[in-house]
């Protein structure tokens, strides 16, 4: 027959009974490295970071509007032969031709809005940063509360298999008097129902406890491994310092405070930003070109050159007549036909397509523009960025109310926790005792069974509380830190 001698383990705090669940080196999962693994995978997290790169992104690209900026291009033509029109005016054309061109193009303009951009830039990445650290943080919390949640549930588990234990010892010591005429067989019949029930609360205890695992991987973002071994252990003490103390730490320290600060002087950089619409605009540019032309058959270049030189032979000729009817000395009119050469060289005069360009003459402009008035524009603007701004300010105000709100709540609570984590434990102590007390007095008949069940009730209740009250301790602790906005432990 079993007695209550090892109920004594029951009294040793839930968060040690943790402890002594040593696991594997190969297979445990602290809650630092948990709290690492959800900031590398949790999905929500992951995308407020990406926030980031669109930040740096702009400050490039902010610094990158100080310098000119550069073109360049290429382009070719084909033209069939025939007459073209333009505005109404036929341009014959004679041949087949083609054309290339090229032209790299260096402009400049700064401006007012150009010249603050980088710093507005600066501010929005650094807002962005303070965000990603907000989040961080709060993300830290919740992993820190799910991963109590999770001990408490295997606590709780670990208390409802000695439930167990206690309420077989109880049936063995009901059918012992049974078998000794000192009992009865209703005494029988209620320990068998307590011990159905108390391994009904350490299978629905145990399930439980895988599910609240399940949570914490799925907020860690990776795939679940319930074989994993929660290994951080933690203790009750007192509150870590004043609650003055924390109050001054939380406006230090606090990200989601300072991610507010951060956006304020951003959204003040771009009133000034938007301030610089007054200012004028300087723009330079300049550009190197050049174009080809070539027909697409030598044979026009040809024709034509050879119709030229008959052409020009013929206007000397009749030059000549009248020059020797005015007594004057015959020109010299030379060949009416074309010397190989000169063929050759009509002929290489084709060759320009589609890389021997003729170069474009240099030239460089320089203008100044100075607004003066655009329809109220920029005054709709500006007042837009001056609201935003002291919406950032009113953001301010109200976090750093809150932040004092819930810290003296956080410090409150986890003050309450911490003694009602010593009354409880006082109270299952009391319950412990008396449920030996009361087996000890049904052994010798001095107490009936009835009075046996009752003190289990009340033990069971005592215990469930206890270790209720000391991870309700713990949540409280980590509360308290969320709301400071660091780790205290």
């Amino acid at each position: 027959m079993r007695s209550l001698r090892f109920v004594a383990f029951l009294a040793i705090p839930a968060q040690l009974v943790v402890a002594q669940q040593t696991p594997s080196t190969d297979h445990s999962l602290p809650l630092d490295r948990a709290v690492e693994i959800a900031h590398e995978n949790n999905p929500v997290f992951r995308q407020i970071t990406n926030d980031l790169r669109n930040s740096e992104a702009q400050v490039r690209q902010s610094y990158a509007a100080l310098l000119p900026s550069a073109s360049t291009n290429f382009s070719t033509r084909y033209q069939q032969a025939g007459t073209q029109y333009f505005q109404g005016v036929p341009i014959p054309g004679s041949a087949d031709t083609y054309q290339s061109s090229y032209g790299f193009n260096l402009s400049y303009n700064i401006s007012g809005a150009v010249a603050f951009a980088p710093r507005a830039a600066r501010a929005n990445r650094d807002a962005a940063e303070a965000d990603i650290s907000s989040q961080g943080e709060s993300l830290r919390s919740q992993v820190v509360t799910q991963y109590i949640t999770a001990l408490e549930q295997q606590a709780q588990a670990a208390l409802q298999d000695t439930l167990v234990q206690s309420a077989q010892g109880q049936l063995d010591l009901a059918q012992a008097k049974l078998k000794v005429g000192a009992g009865t067989i209703l005494d029988v019949r209620s320990a068998e129902v307590t011990l159905g029930q108390a391994q009904v609360n350490a299978l629905t205890a145990h399930n439980q406890a895988v599910v609240e695992k399940l949570k914490l991987f799925q907020l860690m973002g990776v795939a679940p491994d319930t074989a994993v071994k929660l290994t951080t252990t933690f203790t009750v003490t007192s509150p870590p310092g004043s609650l003055d103390s924390l109050l001054a730490l939380a406006k230090h320290v606090n990200p989601d405070l300072e991610a507010k600060k951060a956006r304020q002087f951003a959204s003040q950089m771009q009133v000034n930003s938007t301030k610089t619409e007054y200012l004028p605009t300087l723009s330079l540019s300049t550009g190197w070109g050049g174009n080809s032309f070539s027909y697409a058959s030598d044979d026009y270049v040809v024709n034509s050159a050879i119709a030229s030189r008959a052409s020009q032979f013929r206007s000397c000729m009749s030059l000549d007549s009248l020059r020797v009817g005015a007594g004057l000395p015959a020109a010299s009119c030379g060949s009416p036909t074309l010397t190989p050469d000169e063929l050759a060289a009509a002929r290489a005069s084709n060759k320009g397509f589609p890389f021997s360009f003729n170069r474009s003459p240099f030239g460089v402009s320089a203008s100044i523009s100075l607004p003066i008035f655009n329809n109220y524009a920029r005054e709709s603007q500006i007042e837009q960025a001056k609201v935003q701004r002291d919406n950032a300010q009113y953001d301010v105000r109200a976090r750093d109310l809150q932040l004092t709100t819930d810290v003296t709540q956080a410090y409150l609570t986890l003050v309450t926790a911490q003694k009602t984590v010593e009354l409880q434990t006082q109270n299952a102590q009391k319950s412990t005792e008396e449920l030996q007390f009361a087996e000890e007095s049904y052994k010798v008949g001095a107490k009936t069974f009835l009075d046996v069940t009752t003190a289990r009730a009340q033990y069971e209740q005592a215990q469930v509380a206890r270790v209720n009250a000391i991870y309700d301790y713990h949540k409280a602790f980590a509360a308290l830190e969320n709301a400071v906005g660091r780790p205290l432990r």
